[in-house]
Protein backbone atom coordinates (compact mmCIF):
# COMPACT_ATOMS: atom_id res chain seq x y z
CA UNK A 1 0.00 0.00 0.00
CA UNK A 2 1.72 3.17 -1.20
CA UNK A 3 -0.12 5.29 1.36
CA UNK A 4 1.95 3.71 4.13
CA UNK A 5 4.93 5.43 2.47
CA UNK A 6 3.38 8.72 1.40
CA UNK A 7 1.10 9.19 4.42
CA UNK A 8 2.23 6.99 7.33
CA UNK A 9 0.54 9.47 9.68
CA UNK A 10 -2.83 8.21 8.41
CA UNK A 11 -2.33 4.89 10.21
CA UNK A 12 -2.53 3.77 13.83
CA UNK A 13 0.80 2.47 15.20
CA UNK A 14 1.79 0.60 18.34
CA UNK A 15 4.39 1.75 20.87
CA UNK A 16 7.19 0.54 18.60
CA UNK A 17 5.91 2.44 15.58
CA UNK A 18 4.50 -0.63 13.83
CA UNK A 19 1.24 -0.63 11.92
CA UNK A 20 -1.56 -2.47 13.73
CA UNK A 21 -4.63 -4.48 12.68
CA UNK A 22 -8.08 -3.21 13.65
CA UNK A 23 -8.49 -3.40 17.46
CA UNK A 24 -9.75 -6.72 18.76
CA UNK A 25 -8.99 -8.63 15.54
CA UNK A 26 -6.26 -10.92 14.26
CA UNK A 27 -6.73 -9.74 10.68
CA UNK A 28 -3.56 -9.84 8.62
CA UNK A 29 -4.81 -8.39 5.34
CA UNK A 30 -5.57 -4.85 6.58
CA UNK A 31 -4.10 -2.28 8.97
CA UNK A 32 -5.96 0.30 11.03
CA UNK A 33 -6.52 3.78 9.61
CA UNK A 34 -6.47 6.79 11.93
CA UNK A 35 -9.73 8.64 11.39
CA UNK A 36 -8.66 11.48 13.67
CA UNK A 37 -6.72 12.71 10.63
CA UNK A 38 -9.05 14.96 8.62
CA UNK A 39 -6.89 14.61 5.49
CA UNK A 40 -7.46 10.85 5.62
CA UNK A 41 -11.22 11.38 5.89
CA UNK A 42 -11.16 13.72 2.90
CA UNK A 43 -9.12 11.19 0.91
CA UNK A 44 -11.52 8.34 1.69
CA UNK A 45 -14.57 10.41 0.78
CA UNK A 46 -12.98 11.53 -2.48
CA UNK A 47 -12.25 7.89 -3.34
CA UNK A 48 -15.93 7.04 -2.87
CA UNK A 49 -16.97 10.07 -4.93
CA UNK A 50 -14.79 8.79 -7.79
CA UNK A 51 -16.92 5.66 -8.11
CA UNK A 52 -20.06 7.80 -8.35
CA UNK A 53 -18.84 10.46 -10.77
CA UNK A 54 -16.69 8.23 -12.98
CA UNK A 55 -18.43 4.84 -12.88
CA UNK A 56 -21.95 5.81 -11.73
CA UNK A 57 -22.21 3.00 -9.17
CA UNK A 58 -25.61 2.42 -7.58
CA UNK A 59 -24.28 2.24 -4.03
CA UNK A 60 -21.78 0.93 -1.52
CA UNK A 61 -21.77 -2.06 0.82
CA UNK A 62 -19.68 -0.86 3.72
CA UNK A 63 -17.88 -3.73 5.44
CA UNK A 64 -17.21 -3.78 9.19
CA UNK A 65 -18.67 -0.30 9.63
CA UNK A 66 -18.34 -0.43 13.41
CA UNK A 67 -14.53 -0.25 13.07
CA UNK A 68 -14.89 3.26 11.62
CA UNK A 69 -16.15 6.27 13.62
CA UNK A 70 -19.85 6.96 13.16
CA UNK A 71 -19.27 10.65 12.48
CA UNK A 72 -17.14 9.69 9.47
CA UNK A 73 -20.09 7.85 7.96
CA UNK A 74 -22.37 10.80 8.69
CA UNK A 75 -19.95 13.13 6.91
CA UNK A 76 -19.29 10.79 4.00
CA UNK A 77 -22.90 9.84 3.31
CA UNK A 78 -24.04 13.47 3.38
CA UNK A 79 -21.43 14.37 0.75
CA UNK A 80 -22.17 11.32 -1.42
CA UNK A 81 -25.92 11.92 -1.40
CA UNK A 82 -25.30 15.56 -2.28
CA UNK A 83 -23.75 14.29 -5.53
CA UNK A 84 -26.21 11.45 -6.15
CA UNK A 85 -29.27 11.56 -3.85
CA UNK A 86 -30.36 8.03 -4.80
CA UNK A 87 -27.02 6.42 -3.92
CA UNK A 88 -27.77 3.31 -1.85
CA UNK A 89 -25.76 2.74 1.33
CA UNK A 90 -25.65 -0.68 3.03
CA UNK A 91 -24.10 -1.08 6.49
CA UNK A 92 -22.74 -4.48 7.46
CA UNK A 93 -23.99 -4.06 11.01
CA UNK A 94 -27.11 -4.44 13.15
CA UNK A 95 -26.89 -1.18 15.12
CA UNK A 96 -29.80 1.24 15.03
CA UNK A 97 -27.37 4.16 14.87
CA UNK A 98 -26.58 3.42 11.23
CA UNK A 99 -30.04 4.43 10.05
CA UNK A 100 -29.61 7.88 11.61
CA UNK A 101 -26.13 8.11 10.09
CA UNK A 102 -27.74 7.96 6.65
CA UNK A 103 -27.44 4.30 5.69
CA UNK A 104 -30.40 3.04 3.67
CA UNK A 105 -30.14 -0.59 4.77
CA UNK A 106 -28.46 -2.67 7.46
CA UNK A 107 -27.92 -6.37 8.20
CA UNK A 108 -30.50 -8.33 10.20
CA UNK A 109 -27.84 -10.24 12.13
CA UNK A 110 -30.21 -11.04 14.99
CA UNK A 111 -32.39 -13.27 12.83
CA UNK A 112 -29.31 -15.16 11.74
CA UNK A 113 -25.60 -14.36 11.84
CA UNK A 114 -22.18 -15.58 12.96
CA UNK A 115 -23.49 -19.12 13.24
CA UNK A 116 -26.07 -18.00 15.78
CA UNK A 117 -29.44 -16.27 15.97
CA UNK A 118 -33.12 -17.17 16.03
CA UNK A 119 -33.10 -19.35 12.90
CA UNK A 120 -30.27 -21.55 14.19
CA UNK A 121 -31.98 -21.82 17.56
CA UNK A 122 -35.26 -22.85 15.92
CA UNK A 123 -33.48 -25.52 13.88
CA UNK A 124 -31.92 -26.77 17.12
CA UNK A 125 -35.28 -26.63 18.96
CA UNK A 126 -34.03 -23.95 21.39
CA UNK A 127 -36.39 -21.22 20.13
CA UNK A 128 -39.85 -21.54 18.57
CA UNK A 129 -42.07 -19.57 16.19
CA UNK A 130 -42.97 -17.01 18.87
CA UNK A 131 -39.37 -15.77 18.79
CA UNK A 132 -39.82 -14.80 15.12
CA UNK A 133 -42.80 -12.69 16.10
CA UNK A 134 -40.88 -11.08 18.96
CA UNK A 135 -38.01 -10.28 16.62
CA UNK A 136 -40.38 -8.70 14.09
CA UNK A 137 -41.94 -6.56 16.82
CA UNK A 138 -38.52 -5.30 17.92
CA UNK A 139 -37.58 -4.55 14.31
CA UNK A 140 -40.68 -2.38 13.96
CA UNK A 141 -39.83 -0.59 17.20
CA UNK A 142 -36.12 -0.04 16.58
CA UNK A 143 -36.06 0.82 12.89
CA UNK A 144 -37.86 3.40 10.83
CA UNK A 145 -40.20 2.04 8.17
CA UNK A 146 -38.09 3.89 5.59
CA UNK A 147 -34.92 2.05 6.67
CA UNK A 148 -34.49 -1.31 4.96
CA UNK A 149 -33.35 -4.40 6.84
CA UNK A 150 -31.62 -7.28 5.04
CA UNK A 151 -32.40 -10.89 6.00
CA UNK A 152 -30.56 -14.00 4.87
CA UNK A 153 -29.66 -17.60 5.57
CA UNK A 154 -26.11 -17.28 4.23
CA UNK A 155 -23.50 -14.81 3.03
CA UNK A 156 -19.76 -14.83 2.31
CA UNK A 157 -18.80 -14.85 6.01
CA UNK A 158 -21.41 -17.36 7.12
CA UNK A 159 -20.73 -19.91 4.39
CA UNK A 160 -16.95 -19.88 4.79
CA UNK A 161 -16.61 -19.67 8.56
CA UNK A 162 -19.78 -21.23 9.98
CA UNK A 163 -21.09 -23.64 7.36
CA UNK A 164 -23.54 -24.14 4.52
CA UNK A 165 -27.27 -23.73 5.08
CA UNK A 166 -27.56 -27.50 5.09
CA UNK A 167 -24.95 -27.84 7.82
CA UNK A 168 -26.56 -25.12 9.94
CA UNK A 169 -30.25 -25.70 9.36
CA UNK A 170 -30.58 -29.24 8.03
CA UNK A 171 -34.10 -29.93 6.75
CA UNK A 172 -35.15 -26.40 7.77
CA UNK A 173 -32.94 -24.75 5.12
CA UNK A 174 -35.74 -24.51 2.56
CA UNK A 175 -38.44 -23.10 4.85
CA UNK A 176 -35.97 -20.51 6.18
CA UNK A 177 -35.10 -19.50 2.60
CA UNK A 178 -38.78 -18.85 1.88
CA UNK A 179 -39.35 -17.07 5.19
CA UNK A 180 -36.43 -14.66 4.77
CA UNK A 181 -37.54 -13.91 1.19
CA UNK A 182 -41.01 -12.76 2.30
CA UNK A 183 -40.25 -11.40 5.78
CA UNK A 184 -40.54 -7.62 6.30
CA UNK A 185 -37.87 -6.15 4.02
CA UNK A 186 -34.97 -7.09 1.71
CA UNK A 187 -33.77 -10.68 1.16
CA UNK A 188 -30.15 -11.54 0.40
CA UNK A 189 -29.38 -14.61 -1.71
CA UNK A 190 -25.73 -15.63 -1.51
CA UNK A 191 -23.92 -16.87 -4.61
CA UNK A 192 -24.76 -20.49 -5.32
CA UNK A 193 -27.75 -20.81 -3.01
CA UNK A 194 -30.02 -21.19 -6.02
CA UNK A 195 -27.81 -24.11 -7.09
CA UNK A 196 -27.95 -25.77 -3.68
CA UNK A 197 -24.41 -24.75 -2.66
CA UNK A 198 -23.35 -27.55 -0.33
CA UNK A 199 -19.72 -26.79 0.51
CA UNK A 200 -17.89 -24.03 2.32
CA UNK A 201 -16.17 -21.73 -0.16
CA UNK A 202 -12.58 -20.82 0.65
CA UNK A 203 -12.50 -17.25 1.90
CA UNK A 204 -9.14 -16.02 0.63
CA UNK A 205 -8.61 -18.35 -2.33
CA UNK A 206 -10.39 -19.01 -5.60
CA UNK A 207 -13.05 -21.64 -5.00
CA UNK A 208 -15.61 -22.17 -7.74
CA UNK A 209 -19.31 -22.82 -7.25
CA UNK A 210 -20.71 -25.95 -8.88
CA UNK A 211 -23.63 -24.67 -10.92
CA UNK A 212 -26.13 -27.49 -11.05
CA UNK A 213 -29.91 -27.93 -11.33
CA UNK A 214 -31.51 -27.70 -7.90
CA UNK A 215 -35.09 -27.20 -6.59
CA UNK A 216 -33.99 -23.98 -4.88
CA UNK A 217 -33.64 -22.34 -8.31
CA UNK A 218 -37.36 -22.52 -9.05
CA UNK A 219 -38.23 -21.57 -5.46
CA UNK A 220 -36.11 -18.41 -5.59
CA UNK A 221 -37.35 -17.63 -9.09
CA UNK A 222 -40.97 -17.70 -7.90
CA UNK A 223 -40.20 -15.70 -4.77
CA UNK A 224 -38.26 -12.96 -6.54
CA UNK A 225 -40.93 -12.68 -9.21
CA UNK A 226 -43.51 -12.34 -6.45
CA UNK A 227 -41.49 -9.64 -4.72
CA UNK A 228 -41.22 -7.68 -7.94
CA UNK A 229 -44.88 -7.94 -8.92
CA UNK A 230 -46.74 -7.86 -5.58
CA UNK A 231 -46.59 -4.50 -3.80
CA UNK A 232 -47.20 -6.12 -0.42
CA UNK A 233 -43.59 -7.37 -0.52
CA UNK A 234 -42.04 -4.10 -1.62
CA UNK A 235 -39.55 -2.51 0.75
CA UNK A 236 -40.00 0.21 3.35
CA UNK A 237 -43.01 2.47 3.10
CA UNK A 238 -43.78 1.13 -0.37
CA UNK A 239 -44.63 -2.33 0.99
CA UNK A 240 -47.03 -3.81 3.51
CA UNK A 241 -46.30 -4.15 7.22
CA UNK A 242 -46.02 -7.69 8.53
CA UNK A 243 -48.98 -8.71 10.72
CA UNK A 244 -48.96 -12.06 12.49
CA UNK A 245 -51.86 -14.44 11.93
CA UNK A 246 -52.52 -16.37 15.14
CA UNK A 247 -53.22 -20.11 15.12
CA UNK A 248 -54.13 -22.78 17.63
CA UNK A 249 -50.42 -23.69 17.77
CA UNK A 250 -48.46 -20.44 17.88
CA UNK A 251 -45.21 -21.98 19.22
CA UNK A 252 -44.99 -24.24 16.15
CA UNK A 253 -46.55 -22.10 13.42
CA UNK A 254 -45.55 -18.65 12.23
CA UNK A 255 -48.14 -17.19 9.86
CA UNK A 256 -48.46 -13.62 8.64
CA UNK A 257 -50.04 -11.34 6.09
CA UNK A 258 -48.52 -8.33 4.37
CA UNK A 259 -50.96 -6.06 2.57
CA UNK A 260 -50.59 -2.93 0.45
CA UNK A 261 -53.47 -1.36 -1.48
CA UNK A 262 -55.12 -4.28 -3.31
CA UNK A 263 -52.07 -6.53 -2.95
CA UNK A 264 -51.68 -9.17 -0.28
CA UNK A 265 -49.30 -11.99 0.64
CA UNK A 266 -50.18 -14.69 3.17
CA UNK A 267 -47.42 -16.99 4.43
CA UNK A 268 -47.74 -20.02 6.71
CA UNK A 269 -44.62 -21.73 8.10
CA UNK A 270 -44.29 -24.88 10.19
CA UNK A 271 -41.11 -24.27 12.20
CA UNK A 272 -40.86 -27.76 13.69
CA UNK A 273 -39.68 -31.19 12.60
CA UNK A 274 -43.17 -32.73 12.98
CA UNK A 275 -46.38 -32.69 10.93
CA UNK A 276 -48.74 -30.06 12.35
CA UNK A 277 -52.50 -29.61 11.96
CA UNK A 278 -53.88 -26.33 13.28
CA UNK A 279 -56.67 -23.78 12.90
CA UNK A 280 -56.15 -20.22 11.69
CA UNK A 281 -57.65 -17.53 13.92
CA UNK A 282 -59.09 -14.09 13.24
CA UNK A 283 -59.87 -12.74 9.79
CA UNK A 284 -56.64 -11.05 8.64
CA UNK A 285 -56.01 -13.87 6.19
CA UNK A 286 -59.48 -14.47 4.70
CA UNK A 287 -59.94 -14.21 0.94
CA UNK A 288 -59.33 -15.84 -2.43
CA UNK A 289 -55.64 -16.52 -3.07
CA UNK A 290 -53.24 -18.02 -5.58
CA UNK A 291 -50.64 -20.49 -4.36
CA UNK A 292 -47.34 -18.92 -5.40
CA UNK A 293 -45.65 -22.25 -6.13
CA UNK A 294 -48.47 -24.32 -7.66
CA UNK A 295 -50.73 -21.62 -9.18
CA UNK A 296 -53.74 -23.32 -7.53
CA UNK A 297 -56.57 -21.10 -6.30
CA UNK A 298 -57.83 -21.39 -2.73
CA UNK A 299 -60.48 -19.68 -0.60
CA UNK A 300 -59.69 -19.12 3.06
CA UNK A 301 -62.63 -18.55 5.39
CA UNK A 302 -62.46 -17.91 9.12
CA UNK A 303 -61.35 -20.84 11.29
CA UNK A 304 -59.70 -22.60 8.35
CA UNK A 305 -57.86 -25.80 9.24
CA UNK A 306 -54.40 -26.37 7.74
CA UNK A 307 -51.97 -29.29 7.82
CA UNK A 308 -48.28 -28.77 7.05
CA UNK A 309 -45.49 -31.36 6.91
CA UNK A 310 -42.36 -31.01 9.02
CA UNK A 311 -40.62 -27.76 8.08
CA UNK A 312 -43.43 -27.18 5.56
CA UNK A 313 -44.73 -23.88 4.23
CA UNK A 314 -47.35 -22.28 2.01
CA UNK A 315 -47.22 -18.85 0.39
CA UNK A 316 -50.35 -17.32 -1.16
CA UNK A 317 -50.94 -14.01 -2.89
CA UNK A 318 -53.64 -11.65 -4.12
CA UNK A 319 -53.38 -8.84 -6.61
CA UNK A 320 -50.29 -9.27 -8.75
CA UNK A 321 -52.12 -10.88 -11.64
CA UNK A 322 -49.33 -13.47 -11.95
CA UNK A 323 -50.53 -16.66 -13.58
CA UNK A 324 -47.10 -18.25 -13.75
CA UNK A 325 -43.64 -17.10 -14.73
CA UNK A 326 -43.34 -16.84 -18.47
CA UNK A 327 -40.28 -18.13 -20.23
CA UNK A 328 -38.47 -14.94 -21.10
CA UNK A 329 -37.72 -15.84 -24.71
CA UNK A 330 -40.14 -13.46 -26.41
CA UNK A 331 -38.67 -11.03 -28.91
CA UNK A 332 -37.95 -7.48 -27.74
CA UNK A 333 -40.33 -4.69 -28.73
CA UNK A 334 -37.67 -1.97 -28.68
CA UNK A 335 -33.96 -1.28 -28.89
CA UNK A 336 -32.14 -1.54 -25.56
CA UNK A 337 -28.50 -1.20 -24.54
CA UNK A 338 -27.68 -2.80 -21.19
CA UNK A 339 -24.91 -2.07 -18.72
CA UNK A 340 -21.89 -4.28 -19.27
CA UNK A 341 -21.02 -7.02 -16.80
CA UNK A 342 -18.76 -7.25 -14.94
CA UNK A 343 -18.06 -3.57 -14.39
CA UNK A 344 -15.36 -2.65 -13.48
CA UNK A 345 -13.64 -5.41 -15.48
CA UNK A 346 -10.26 -6.87 -16.39
CA UNK A 347 -9.67 -7.71 -19.17
CA UNK A 348 -13.02 -8.91 -20.58
CA UNK A 349 -16.64 -7.91 -20.14
CA UNK A 350 -19.98 -8.76 -21.76
CA UNK A 351 -22.30 -6.24 -23.39
CA UNK A 352 -25.95 -7.11 -24.04
CA UNK A 353 -28.33 -5.32 -26.36
CA UNK A 354 -31.81 -5.89 -27.78
CA UNK A 355 -32.96 -5.23 -31.34
CA UNK A 356 -36.68 -4.56 -31.75
CA UNK A 357 -36.81 -5.02 -35.52
CA UNK A 358 -34.37 -5.86 -38.31
CA UNK A 359 -31.95 -2.94 -38.57
CA UNK A 360 -28.32 -2.14 -39.29
CA UNK A 361 -26.59 -2.10 -35.90
CA UNK A 362 -23.36 -0.39 -34.89
CA UNK A 363 -21.78 -1.05 -31.48
CA UNK A 364 -18.44 0.63 -30.88
CA UNK A 365 -16.15 1.37 -27.93
CA UNK A 366 -14.42 4.72 -27.36
CA UNK A 367 -11.82 5.97 -24.92
CA UNK A 368 -12.40 9.01 -22.74
CA UNK A 369 -11.01 11.29 -25.49
CA UNK A 370 -13.54 10.00 -28.01
CA UNK A 371 -11.13 7.83 -29.98
CA UNK A 372 -12.63 4.60 -31.33
CA UNK A 373 -10.84 1.59 -29.81
CA UNK A 374 -13.08 -1.27 -30.95
CA UNK A 375 -15.94 -2.01 -33.36
CA UNK A 376 -17.89 -4.88 -31.81
CA UNK A 377 -20.88 -4.95 -34.18
CA UNK A 378 -21.25 -3.40 -37.61
CA UNK A 379 -23.91 -5.32 -39.53
CA UNK A 380 -27.62 -5.86 -40.03
CA UNK A 381 -29.31 -7.75 -37.19
CA UNK A 382 -32.78 -9.34 -37.02
CA UNK A 383 -34.89 -8.71 -33.94
CA UNK A 384 -33.66 -10.48 -30.83
CA UNK A 385 -31.40 -10.28 -27.79
CA UNK A 386 -27.64 -10.25 -28.34
CA UNK A 387 -24.47 -10.40 -26.29
CA UNK A 388 -20.90 -9.60 -27.32
CA UNK A 389 -17.62 -9.83 -25.44
CA UNK A 390 -15.20 -6.92 -25.30
CA UNK A 391 -11.57 -7.85 -24.59
CA UNK A 392 -9.46 -4.93 -23.39
CA UNK A 393 -6.22 -6.79 -22.73
CA UNK A 394 -4.34 -4.41 -25.03
CA UNK A 395 -5.78 -1.25 -23.48
CA UNK A 396 -4.78 0.80 -20.45
CA UNK A 397 -6.87 1.13 -17.31
CA UNK A 398 -9.45 3.87 -17.42
CA UNK A 399 -12.96 4.91 -18.37
CA UNK A 400 -14.39 3.78 -21.71
CA UNK A 401 -17.72 4.32 -23.43
CA UNK A 402 -19.69 2.01 -25.67
CA UNK A 403 -22.25 3.35 -28.13
CA UNK A 404 -25.12 1.54 -29.87
CA UNK A 405 -26.74 2.95 -33.02
CA UNK A 406 -29.72 1.25 -34.69
CA UNK A 407 -31.93 3.32 -37.01
CA UNK A 408 -33.06 6.34 -34.94
CA UNK A 409 -32.01 4.74 -31.66
CA UNK A 410 -28.71 5.66 -30.07
CA UNK A 411 -27.45 5.00 -26.56
CA UNK A 412 -24.14 5.14 -24.74
CA UNK A 413 -22.92 3.70 -21.46
CA UNK A 414 -19.78 4.03 -19.39
CA UNK A 415 -17.53 1.21 -18.20
CA UNK A 416 -14.32 1.00 -16.17
CA UNK A 417 -11.24 -1.07 -17.00
CA UNK A 418 -9.12 -1.75 -13.90
CA UNK A 419 -5.84 -3.63 -14.29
Amino acid sequence: NSLTITHPEWYVKDGNGNFTPPPGTNWTDVIQLDYSEQELRDYMIEAMKFWITEVDVDGFRCDAVSFIPLDFWEEAIAELKNIKPEIFMLAEDDGTEYQTAGFDMSYGWGLYGFGEGILVNIANEINNANFINGYSTLENTNYSSSHYRMYFTSNHDENSWYGTVFELFGDAAEVFAVLTSTFRSMPLIYSGQEAGLDHRLLFFDKDEITWQPHPFAEIYKSLLHLKKENKALWNGNEGGQLQRVLTTNNPAIFAFVREKENYKVFGIFNLTDSVRTFTLQGNLYTGNYRNVFTNDSILFNENAEVTLPAWGYRVYEIGSGITGIEDETSLPEEFILYQNYPNPFNPGTSIRYAVGSRKFVSLKVYDILGNEVAALVNEEKPEGDYEVTFNASALASGVYFYNLIAANYTASKKMMLLK
